[in-house]
């Protein structure tokens, strides 16, 4: 049996959507039903799996959904001009363009273009921008690093720790996740160091960590050796990698592992997220989150 807390994802995330639902419902009742619209250009099938979930959450919640599914050879041009009709329709409270996004089109552009009281993924310039001031009450925050401060609160709780003043490390450099993750732990009075790859002795980086965040793509890359006793550790990444079995046609099966070696890691840690079951299921829960602080504003009249 492993040594440190299991924080479980699914019951966190419940939780939050569960009290979405509960506010959802307030706000129907003063005549506003949120709504959010997902854009997802072209097939990809792990992008297909992530929008039907977030279609299906939203519907939960007591969303007005709305998805635009359009073709892989869709020009920059037009979904510009989809974006600015949903920046300017009035039952659109949060706006999501699914990413990756075709290689002929420019991301950025179209993260931009998107109205930052609608942007729920938290991406928009104004957003990290707010993120980044420490302005985390306007800014609409991005949501797997959001989710992930929720899971740390957590185990702070579970551990009768005290988040201020606790070192952190985030291995991941990235805007999504790992600049975000430090900027709001920076917000919660913690002492941050941003890790990647070229981070000399890595290891010895990530043993300081009172907190330690895993979000960079790399199978099991963090050993048990790395973490801190009693550190929490949270483990953002998602690798297929194959499994030692095959299928009932022979063909190798794949699992899914997180950047930590959970069961080295689950030995020295104090509290940890498990891979699947961790992190994830708190990214959707965010942006229903995100989605109903849009729709609140609206209806208080915010300038943000």
């Amino acid at each position: 049996m492993p040594k440190a807390i299991i924080l479980d994802g699914k019951a966190i995330a419940d939780g939050v959507l569960a009290r979405v639902a509960a506010q959802t419902r307030e706000l129907a009742a003063r005549g506003l039903k949120p709504g959010l619209a997902v854009v997802l250009v072209g097939e990809d099938p792990a992008s297909q799996v992530y929008v039907g979930a977030k279609g299906k959450a939203a519907q939960a919640c007591g969303y007005h959904s709305i998805q635009h599914t359009l073709p892989a050879e869709t020009s920059e041009a037009e979904l510009l001009h989809l974006v600015e009709a949903l920046n300017t329709d009035l039952a659109v409270h949060g706006i999501l363009v699914q990413l990756p996004l075709p290689k002929s089109i420019d991301t950025f552009r179209i993260l931009e273009a998107v109205d930052p009281r609608k942007d729920v993924d938290g991406f928009h310039p104004i957003n990290v921008g707010r993120v980044a001031l420490g302005e985390t009450d306007r800014a609409l925050a991005p949501c797997t690093p959001a989710g992930a401060m929720i899971m740390i609160d957590r185990a702070c709780e579970t551990l009768g720790a005290s988040l201020p003043g606790m070192e952190a490390v985030v291995i991941g450099r990235s805007n999504i996740v790992g600049k975000p993750m430090a900027q709001l732990l920076l917000a919660r009075h913690c002492t941050v160091t941003v890790a990647h790859s070229r981070t000399r002795d890595l290891p010895e980086v990530a043993r300081r960590a009172d907190v330690l965040v895993a979000a960079v793509g790399r199978p099991e890359m963090v050993k048990g050796d790395w973490v801190k006793p009693g550190a929490i550790v949270i483990d953002v990444g998602v690798n297929r990698i194959p499994a030692e079995s095959v299928d009932a046609k022979g063909r190798p099966k794949t699992r899914l592992v997180g950047d930590v070696a959970f069961a080295e890691a689950a030995e020295v840690a104090g509290a940890i997220t498990p891979v699947p079951g961790g992190v994830g299921r708190m990214t959707i829960a965010m942006l229903m989150s995100n989605t109903l602080q849009a729709a609140r504003a609206t209806l208080l009249g915010s300038s943000q």
